[in-house]
């Protein structure tokens, strides 16, 4: 490898270091508040993935939560105290790490128990539909893959296939999803390259 190659791996590192550990600064800080949370999105992908094959593991450019509406405010005072910025925009909750820094850099909020858009077939699980880890809280991998087929954009198409790859999921899972989902899953279960 030239230095410049290499040099780009040491950003692409620094980069995923830092997402990992504004996941893990957000579960620090919400759970010392006692603010009910749950880690959705690719980190969540990332959890379930990494347990069975840690290699098949994408890595993911932002952090995505789960909380209740109605704990938002105390999800602010305690984010804000631990550095980060609040900010509402376009419809997306979010809080930035820092001054200075994008969207692409932030924690996404979704509210639980609520449609993310009037079109998707299912709102968002409950915070409590979630597995505890060691370091953070993780939505169920049944909750995960019902976000993501609802979602159904490209990359949570992808997300889809990595779980069929490494075998968390399988047809069976098309009967015990709910309808519109299971179709979803079958689609991807007959045609991976779409």
């Amino acid at each position: 490898m030239s230095i410049s190659s290499l040099a780009a791996w040491d950003r692409v590192a620094k980069e995923v270091e830092k997402v990992r550990e504004r996941l893990l600064k957000t579960a620090r800080t919400l759970e010392a508040a006692c603010v009910p949370y749950c880690v959705i999105g690719g980190n969540a992908v990332q959890v379930h993935v990494g347990r069975v094959d840690p290699a098949a593991v994408r890595n993911t450019r932002d952090v995505d939560i789960l909380l209740r509406r109605v704990d938002l405010p105390r999800a602010i005072v305690a984010m804000e105290a631990a550095g980060f910025i609040y900010r509402h925009a376009d419809s997306i909750d979010m809080f930035l790490d820092g001054r200075g820094t994008k969207a692409r850099d932030a924690v996404h909020v979704l509210f639980a128990n609520e449609k993310v858009r009037q079109e998707y077939l299912l709102p968002t699980p409950d915070v409590d539909d979630c597995d505890d880890g060691i370091d953070f809280r993780t939505v169920s991998l049944e909750a995960l893959l019902k976000l993501k087929l609802t979602s159904f954009r490209k990359k949570d198409q992808v997300h889809v296939l990595d779980m069929l790859d490494v075998e968390l999921i399988d047809a069976s899972w098309v009967e015990k999803l709910p309808p519109g989902l299971g179709e979803r899953l079958q689609q991807l279960i007959d045609d991976p390259d779409g």
